[in-house]
């Protein structure tokens, strides 16, 4: 049991490593990720590089893989390019697992303590997210020293050596096992490296570990596909794209080494490092072959998912706003929470709807940004009369003060979908009527600008959501470096203008109009952070505090 505990312990402590080191990376350098990721559509390539270095920085290609999911949903990037990005992300997470086990015995110590000082001295987000990486970073070394540790017993037990040389002689049950395993951790480079540990320590045959490790590039891109069966089919074709490829490259790769087992013979000198090596070779040959057949295995993974059929009716969507439980303020108060977050999907709907229409107007799609808004006033009507009722059978004056928070916070996003229907979308149309562009400048600030602030109305509903106290400071922090971006881009658009760029000139109102509209919108989200803060104390140290 001991024994059990321990490597139990130690593979935990590595999962959780890995987390922390894409959390921190996450939520430091989100906004500058997801930049990277939408300029790399100029071509394959280029996109493939990106993918590569942001799965690098987040550690985990499925991180990537639900970012680029977005751009494709909304029609920022075509499928084909999607799954470039995800093929080079793939060779980027190879690339982690090979860093990963480069280590000096410095580092540890280095890392934990320079990472502890970063998060609990830093003043800023950044800074301190920085030191959470380290720590990360330091962590998963101690885990793979642990888990060297809890197995040294198995090197010297001829039962271990029995029941491990099974997976040495069946390939296919090792590959099986790796994909499941992969797929239950939810990360194949902590699967990787405990496969590689363990192959180090002359446990697993070397047979089965590069099996093992081919299996967990299968369900390594199982776990984005999972993860997005809720998204649009866009998206969807593009993860199964992936899948497809990875899958199916890694069981050729696997029928091929029954026949040529000597090909792991030039991959290294010992069984770690030609298993470790198989991973990255894998993914790069990969990536090379497959992405001039990306747009191919996307219209594929279409045939695969068929769009359903046109005459499909939607089902109505159902309020959460149940009477029933007024009789239970608290409960009356989670059934608002729920339907103020159906709100606050709705209104990130329009958002996505609209900032394509800059590029090519649609009035089909801007009727249904209308009609959205409609639904979003009735929406907050009903909210505010709801909770007035939970007001008025509270017994205490928490349970009231709530319902205020809850209120204000429908208002403020009541707001946002009223600044989209009346202001965004008139920009977005006389943008048509003029026959004006935005110069490319201009329209790569207005892109990048409309990404930041889509980023925070997700995180406001993260926030609606979970009401967690770090989330909503982030997001209220989000909201000072916002104002700051937009005054920066103010200022780059009159420089142009100085300059006497014809685009900036005929687009110069819209250009800022839409800064400051996108920027009202963002400070409206970003209001679901304040009654959080204003609970835990947290309201104290930010910026409203000095009025």
């Amino acid at each position: 049991m001991i024994f059990l505990l321990n490597i139990a312990g130690a593979a935990a402590l590595l999962i959780w490593s890995v987390r922390l080191v894409r959390t921190g990376v996450e939520r430091a350098f989100a906004n500058e990720l997801r930049l990277w990721l939408r300029r790399s559509a100029q071509n394959r390539i280029l996109a493939a590089g990106t993918g590569m270095l942001s799965a690098i920085f987040l550690q985990s290609s499925t991180a990537v893989a639900m970012l680029v999911s977005n751009f494709v949903a909304k029609g920022g990037l075509t499928t084909a390019v999607g799954l470039a990005i995800l093929l080079g992300a793939d060779v980027g997470s190879a690339v982690v697992s090979q860093l990963l086990l480069l280590k000096q015995p410095f580092m540890v110590p280095a890392l934990l303590l320079a990472g502890v000082i970063l998060f609990q001295r830093g003043s800023k987000s950044t800074t301190r997210q920085l030191g959470r990486i380290l720590v990360g970073l330091g962590l998963i070394f101690v885990s793979l020293d642990m888990i060297r540790a809890a197995t040294l017993p198995l090197v010297e037990s001829n039962g271990t050596h029995v029941v491990l040389q099974y997976l040495g002689s069946e390939p296919f049950t090792a590959f099986a096992i790796g994909a499941v395993f992969a797929w239950v951790v939810h990360s194949s480079v902590a699967a990787v490296l405990l496969i590689v540990t363990l192959a180090s320590q002359g446990i697993l045959p070397l047979a089965g570990a590069a099996a093992m490790v081919l299996g967990a590039n299968l369900g390594g891109s199982f776990i984005a596909f999972v993860l997005t069966l809720a998204a649009p089919l866009t998206a969807r074709h593009m993860v199964l794209g992936n899948m497809i490829l990875r899958g199916g490259g890694a069981i050729l790769v696997l029928l091929g080494m029954q026949f040529m087992p000597e090909l792991l013979d030039y991959l290294g000198a010992t069984p770690a490092r030609q298993v470790i090596n198989l991973h990255l070779a894998f993914n790069a040959v990969l990536a090379l072959l497959a992405l001039p057949v990306a747009g191919l295995a996307g219209r594929l993974a279409g045939f695969i998912l068929p769009a359903p059929n046109a005459g499909a009716e939607a089902l109505h969507a159902v309020t959460a706003l149940d009477n029933a439980m007024l009789e239970t303020p608290a409960r009356a108060l989670d059934c608002a929470s729920r339907e103020l977050l159906r709100m606050g999907q709705m209104i990130e709907a329009m958002f996505r709807t609209i900032m394509p229409l800059y590029d090519d107007w649609d009035d089909v799609s801007a009727e249904a940004v209308k009609v959205q808004d409609r639904l979003v006033k009735d929406t907050n009507l009903n909210i505010k009369l709801y909770l007035a009722k939970v007001s008025k059978a509270a017994q205490d004056e928490e349970t009231s003060k709530r319902a205020l928070d809850l209120a204000g916070v429908s208002g403020h996003l009541h707001a946002a979908s009223d600044v989209l229907s009346r202001n965004v979308l008139k920009l977005a149309r006389r943008l048509e009527l003029e026959g004006v562009n935005f110069s490319e400048n201009g329209k790569q600030e207005i892109a990048d600008f409309s990404d930041r602030v889509l980023h925070n109305m997700q995180l406001a509903l993260n926030v609606i959501m979970t009401q967690n106290p770090d989330a909503a400071r982030e997001l209220v922090a989000a909201k000072d470096i916002v104002r700051a971006v937009e005054q920066k881009l103010q200022r780059s658009h009159l420089e142009r203008l100085r300059e006497g760029l014809v685009e900036s000139i005929e687009t110069s109102n819209i250009h800022q109009e839409t800064l400051r509209a996108l920027k009202q919108i963002n400070t409206s989200f970003s209001m679901a952070g304040y009654p959080i803060l204003s609970r835990t104390g947290d309201l104290l140290d930010s910026r409203l505090s000095e009025h």
